[in-house]
């Protein structure tokens, strides 16, 4: 799906598809991890069911309030210890699809909320 927000600076999703995310003028066809002001592309895990805690670090590292966990094409949860890794943080974390996950990090940036979101296509 396309769609565009004009960000004033910041990191917004314009498109995703199955294939790709499009974060500003950048292409990205791996997992990866969005902030207004980061973006991590090829980050290791490819499917919700591959994250573990220990994939985190360089999430945790961006100091968000709130992660999204964008699951790929269906919503699945995030696993019982990345959830209790995020808790133990006090980061509120919420899985929903890739499609809701890009539409939701879109407003909670133009919210100026301090805002990380996990993507994976698969």
């Amino acid at each position: 799906m396309k769609f565009t927000l004009e960000g004033g600076g910041s990191n917004v999703i314009r498109s995703y598809s199955s294939e790709e995310i499009r974060v500003g003028a950048q292409a990205v066809r791996s997992s990866c991890i969005v902030t207004a002001e980061t973006l991590i592309a090829d980050w290791p895990p490819q499917t919700v069911d591959e994250l573990t805690a220990e994939h985190l670090a360089p999430v945790l590292a961006l100091h968000p309030e709130l992660v999204l966990l964008g699951s790929g094409p269906r919503h699945r949860f995030a696993p019982a210890a990345v959830r209790a890794a995020f808790a133990a943080q006090g980061i509120a974390v919420e899985a929903m699809d890739l499609g809701a996950a890009c539409r939701t990090f879109n407003i909670l940036v133009q919210e100026e909320r301090r805002v990380a979101a996990m993507l994976f296509l698969k």
